[in-house]
């Protein structure tokens, strides 16, 4: 059995310690590898007023053809001061030869999605497979989420959502910028 210590390396030659070469099946997403960070603006016709937001992703890899996706939220007043913790939810992309993604997310409010879509030309398109919740968790029946690397360097991030006896409709979006 292989149990590798940060002193030795992998068999293809990378150290434990060392990010490991991006899987070639990366290659529509890797633009996205990194933390990034920004504002953006959200609301919901169940909500009694929008609201602003802080944002923060991170995309990473371990050379598999898998992207570990993490994102989490804080709600914030209109200074941009953060008001308290918001969304959270983490999950894998899984990418297929043929340029279709196929996104496990999970939220810790009980829901897990699973999305289907297409990363393609710095834009990655996702739409809700299927849905799975906690018995308290709130209805949520479909999202759609899209993420665009504009050629300025900004990743923006839009989420429409169909939920608690709503249509899909816009929900949340963003402007991100890699941080470091």
């Amino acid at each position: 059995m292989f149990d590798p210590v940060p002193d030795h390396p992998y068999p293809d030659g990378h150290r434990v310690d060392e990010a490991p070469a991006p899987h070639a099946l990366l290659a529509p997403v890797t633009g996205l590898l990194g933390t990034w960070h920004g504002r953006g603006r959200g609301g919901y016709p169940t909500l009694a007023e929008d609201f602003g937001y802080a944002q923060e992703v991170t995309f990473s890899h371990d050379g598999r053809p898998f992207l570990r996706y993490e994102a989490r939220a804080w709600l914030i007043d209109a200074d941009g001061a953060p008001l308290r913790p918001s969304a959270r939810e983490s999950g894998w992309w899984r990418l297929q030869p043929d340029g279709r993604v196929e996104a496990l997310i999970t939220q810790p409010t009980g829901i897990a999605e699973i999305a289907v879509g297409r990363a393609s030309d710095n834009t990655v398109d996702l739409a809700t497979h299927e849905v799975a919740l906690t018995p308290t968790a709130k209805e949520v029946n479909g999202t759609r989420r899209r993420y665009v690397l504009t050629d300025d360097g900004t990743l923006t991030f839009v989420h429409d959502l169909a939920a608690v006896g709503r249509p899909l409709q816009h929900h949340l979006s963003a402007s991100l910028r890699r941080k470091g």
